[in-house]
């Protein structure tokens, strides 16, 4: 017992090459950090300042002249929240459609049966290669799914990359011989993938709700694409609208307006809604990383694994 405890209290000298390297190491790492996490900060407090000190770069470290204007204004507008409301039940929906379709195949692909490496080609195949925008299109509108807020849930139901990965999580953490235990004690294949796969697969279930929440909550290409009424649309398309037109139409007004108070307001109102926008659109995203940010490392080196 003494033995042991000297042991654990040992500690280990480090040379001045080893100190270079942990300064340099955590420069480097600090570095990093600051260049990902400064613009998310600089963007909250200017969404809270005046936009005329943000535009004169007084801004950054602290919000000048605080104001909640920009997101009074930001509540105001239906469209947006209607589209906010949209994209949280296709994420959701959607995310949930994702893991019970992926987890099935990759359960299949575990197994051994005849042309499993036909199959596994194949899906592989469509990692590197599609049909193309045109075709794609086309066969969205001639089964029925154009402008219909199911295609926001069905576009992209399983990741090759997600399925790789899971199939690599329980090839390698859920032993055969459990599947062999079970087997003789007459379970079927969906009696032990609903009673042992799913509960032991806790992890991966929750690194492909971020992987899949994330793409879900980010997805506006499929909305400006295959919808066509407004009441469909999802909150990155509506964003993606309002920062494209909002220049434009900013510089518009600024030309039509009568004198400088009016072209100030323009302006002011503009690039405050901006800064708001881009904060309520994200901040879903960044809670959802928070909160599974050790299953997301997980999932990671998972993938690093060979399977």
């Amino acid at each position: 017992m003494n033995e042991n405890k000297s042991i654990r209290t040992i500690k280990v000298k480090k040379n001045i090459r080893d100190r270079i390297f942990d300064v340099v190491n955590y420069f480097i790492l600090g570095s990093i950090l600051f260049i990902i996490i400064y613009p998310l900060y600089l963007i909250i407090i200017s969404s809270v300042s005046d936009p005329y000190a943000v535009m004169r770069g007084e801004v950054l470290l602290h919000p000048i002249d605080t104001s909640f204007s920009g997101y009074k204004r930001i509540l105001e507008y239906k469209q947006l929240w209607i589209s906010y409301g949209n994209s949280i039940l296709y994420t959701l929906f959607g995310t949930g459609l994702n893991i019970i379709l992926t987890m099935m195949a990759a359960y299949a692909l575990t197994q051994k049966f005849i042309g499993k490496s036909l199959i596994n080609f194949i899906i592989i195949f469509t990692m590197f290669f599609s049909g193309g925008l045109i075709p794609t299109f086309l066969l969205v509108r001639d089964i029925g799914l154009y402008n219909k807020p199911i295609v926001m849930i069905l576009m992209s139901a399983v990741s090759v990359w997600n399925l790789m990965v899971t199939r690599t999580y329980i090839s390698t953490t859920i032993p055969t011989e459990l599947y062999e235990a079970a087997k003789m004690d007459g379970a079927s294949h969906f009696c032990y993938f609903f009673k042992m796969i799913l509960p032991l697969s806790g992890t991966i279930i929750a690194v492909l709700s971020v992987y899949y929440g994330i793409s879900h909550w980010n997805n506006y290409f499929t909305g400006l694409i295959y919808l066509r009424d407004r009441k469909y649309l999802p909150l990155q398309t509506i964003l993606r609208e309002i920062l494209a037109t909002l220049q434009v139409n900013t510089d518009m007004l600024a030309m039509m307006a009568d004198d400088f108070e009016n072209q100030a307001e323009i302006m002011r109102n503009a690039e405050i809604a901006k800064y708001c926008i881009i904060v309520v659109s994200t901040v879903p995203a960044v809670v959802l990383y928070v909160f599974m940010q050790k299953y997301f490392v997980k999932g990671v080196m998972i993938g690093s694994l060979k399977g």
